[in-house]
């Protein structure tokens, strides 16, 4: 399979300003989760930046919505494999869902088969889908993935029930992007398996 059929398949990657690489989206109005928590105040999920400025754009929009009904397809795995491949050959840093979160037990378990098929790439996903993790062993999780689990709220500890976690707090952060030009330079934590939570500000 080549680039432009991979392309057409899954609907694209992303490529994130503040990522130290590229990175996979789908329609933050299509979380489970998330989309519940944007009408709550407080949460982490109020104000979603994936529900507004660029991500409201027509073209915007119509890409998130293809790489969602791409999940299906039946060569979405190997389409994915040769997008990861092609795209970390100079920087093997890869994020899961800068927008949008997993939509089953089996979306997830073809993420791991992609992960499997990139050995040399690092891998992070950021999920509030804890009912979707409960469904898989943590044995199953590829070796070079690192899976954070969101809490809802601004300034609630993170959840007890997983080895990695990520929060938002007002104070204490330990995310430096604020200080580096709003991008995380040369900082991997969210990626780095002995950092048990990584704590972002409140934008």
């Amino acid at each position: 399979m080549n680039l432009k059929e991979a392309k057409e398949i899954t609907g694209g990657l992303s490529n994130p300003n503040k990522m130290p690489g590229f990175a996979y989206n789908l329609p933050a109005w299509k979380c489970i989760t998330g989309v519940k928590l944007q009408a709550v105040a407080g949460s982490v999920c109020a104000g979603c930046y994936a529900m507004k400025g660029r991500y409201r754009f027509p073209n915007v929009k119509d890409a998130l919505n293809r790489r969602l009904n791409s999940l299906n397809h039946f060569q979405w795995v190997e389409a994915m494999t040769v997008l990861v491949t092609h795209y970390s050959k100079k920087v093997p840093w890869f994020r899961w869902h800068d927008s949008g979160d997993l939509q089953s037990a089996w979306h997830l378990k073809r993420i791991f088969e992609v992960c499997k098929r990139t050995p040399q790439v690092q891998h992070w996903m950021p999920t509030r889908e804890a009912k979707i993790l409960k469904e898989i062993k943590i044995e199953e999780i590829p070796k070079n993935l690192i899976i954070r689990v969101s809490s809802h709220m601004i300034d609630q500890g993170p959840v007890k029930f997983w080895p990695h976690t990520s929060t938002v707090v007002k104070a204490g952060k330990t995310c430096p992007a604020q200080e580096q030009g709003n991008a995380c330079g040369s900082c991997r934590q969210c990626w780095n398996k002995d950092i048990n939570n990584v704590a972002y500000p409140k934008h």
